[in-house]
């Protein structure tokens, strides 16, 4: 399983599943992380947290534990 948080800075990856239950789950799909979402890595903190990325057309960083939480597929 490939999750957001193992994708390279540059690469584009698309949302296949959301794991995590209730309020996190909620929470990130709130932000506009859904199904078939394509998401562009655009930084990494020196120390790998948190991660910035491109969805939807707008700047979004989230924690690596998030990060963890949605599995991808490259795209």
């Amino acid at each position: 399983m490939k999750t957001l948080r193992n994708v390279k800075v540059g690469q584009t990856a698309v949302v296949v599943k959301l794991h995590g239950e209730g309020a996190v789950k909620r929470r990130i799909m709130d932000m506009g992380i859904t199904k078939g979402t394509s998401v562009y890595v655009r930084k990494v903190a020196p120390l790998g947290d948190p991660i910035e990325v491109t969805v939807r057309n707008y700047e979004l960083s989230l924690r690596k534990a998030d990060a963890e939480m949605i599995e991808v597929e490259e795209g």
